[in-house]
């Protein structure tokens, strides 16, 4: 008996291929029929599982937030010193320099870029990068030292500082640039961007 593939699994499936879609063919080129053929699925599968082309977009900037989400909390607990096998926060940002990782950095640039004029995903962008900042302004609470002991208006603007600058280098890597993209270059950068004794 044949069994039937897991609905959730399908749809994660489907928005990865989106993102790929996305990646190599822009906002404009993102269609059910294009998603069906990069998922190697059958015609109408993807318009079945989401009816318009609002819902694709919908889902498939979840699932940009869903992975990206995944990185940075894999960099929050290595900050944590919870786990030494966990990634810096450089490593995480030096990984989207290098496949699949780049693929997901090119569809996020897309995904930003019309969220300014696609009312359906413009509020779930924002949402995610407020959930984002919270994100970073821990992750400097627990880099810094005595971070928990600075003014928060210090921390808030070093969080500021750390999520712009990765967001700028993500940026740069989707257009081809990796001037900056080595681990070590990227952790002496964002310590120095965060040095302490700049605050005081």
């Amino acid at each position: 008996m044949r069994r039937k593939p897991d609905g959730d699994q399908r749809r994660r499936d489907l928005c990865d291929a989106a993102i790929t879609v996305l990646a190599e063919q822009g906002a404009k080129g993102l269609s059910h029929i294009k998603v069906d053929r990069a998922a190697g699925v059958a015609e109408g599968t993807t318009s079945a599982y989401f009816r318009t082309r609002s819902a694709l977009l919908v889902a498939t900037t979840e699932r940009v937030v869903e992975l990206d989400l995944i990185g940075l909390e894999r960099a929050q607990s290595a900050a944590s010193g919870d786990d030494e096998e966990m990634p810096r926060l450089a490593d995480v940002v030096a990984a989207a320099a290098q496949e699949p990782h780049l693929t997901r950095a090119k569809a996020r640039y897309e995904l930003n870029m019309l969220a300014s004029r696609e009312p359906a995903i413009h509020d779930l962008v924002r949402r995610a990068n407020d959930g984002f900042a919270e994100l970073f302004r821990d992750l400097m609470l627990r880099l810094l030292p005595d971070g928990r002991d600075l003014d928060p208006s210090v921390v808030d603007d070093l969080s500021a500082i750390t999520q712009t600058f990765i967001s700028g280098l993500l940026g740069r890597y989707s257009i081809g640039d990796f001037t900056i993209s080595e681990p070590d270059d990227i952790d002496r950068l964002i310590r120095r961007m965060v040095a302490p004794q700049n605050y005081s």
